[in-house]
């Protein structure tokens, strides 16, 4: 039941968000929207209250529990980062919105997105090495913790593979990338070009496939 609960909060969230965007860009019903997107930590209370319900008619503590905590914790600190980002893309999409900005090509702008990157996956982390740790004291000593002490080892991993990335930054920062000349195009992604405004994308490019069958 926790899995597909999990499964049924992660559905829950993206059904909001896009829920909450449409009313607010397509429906122009913004204070809708908000109440909309504030639903989302509801998930994560009711997926919080079920395990610890589970735990308390006597369910074992398993992996399925400390997947529980691990996805609470990210939830809580990632969710604001992707709702905040989705918004952009929307805006830029349907309401004349600036593009949103990737990863910066190098130098301290990059490294300083490394380490927000790095803090944003350090506080999930911590989030769910608390949760897993009330747990274990909630089932106490005698229960069997070894799952929930294992989620917490992996945490800590996460923890450590964030940090040595963004100190790679910090000690052999990569050089920013040079300026493109003017008229010049660099690749786009799918994404960019799905989400890119009708305004923006200009007249088609008529290539020489094109000229020749107009010769023709």
């Amino acid at each position: 039941m926790i899995v597909t609960l999990i499964i049924a909060c992660e559905a829950g969230f993206w059904v909001l968000l896009a829920a909450g965007l449409a009313l607010r860009y397509l429906a122009g019903m913004p204070r809708t929207s908000v109440a909309v997107l504030l639903c989302e930590p509801l998930l994560e209370v009711v997926l919080l209250v079920v395990t610890a319900i589970d735990l308390k008619n006597g369910a074992q503590p398993d992996w399925k529990h400390g997947l529980a905590a691990v996805y609470i914790g990210f939830s809580a600190a990632m969710g604001h980062h992707l709702v905040t980002r989705a918004d952009a893309w929307v805006a830029y999409r349907f309401a004349g919105g600036p593009r949103p900005a990737g990863a910066p090509r190098g130098g301290a702008a990059r490294t300083a997105y490394e380490w927000r990157t790095a803090g944003r996956f350090t506080a999930a982390s911590v989030i769910a090495i608390a949760l897993l740790q009330a747990a274990i004291w909630y089932v106490g000593g005698d229960g069997a913790t070894a799952s929930l002490r294992a989620w917490q080892g992996r945490m800590l991993v996460v923890i450590g593979i964030n940090v040595v990335i963004a100190l790679s930054y910090s000690v052999f920062p990569k050089a920013a990338g040079q300026a493109k000349p003017a008229g010049a195009k660099g690749r786009t992604s799918p994404l960019d070009r799905l989400l890119r405004p009708a305004s923006d994308r200009g007249p088609r490019e008529h290539t020489d496939g094109d000229r020749t069958l107009t010769r023709r």
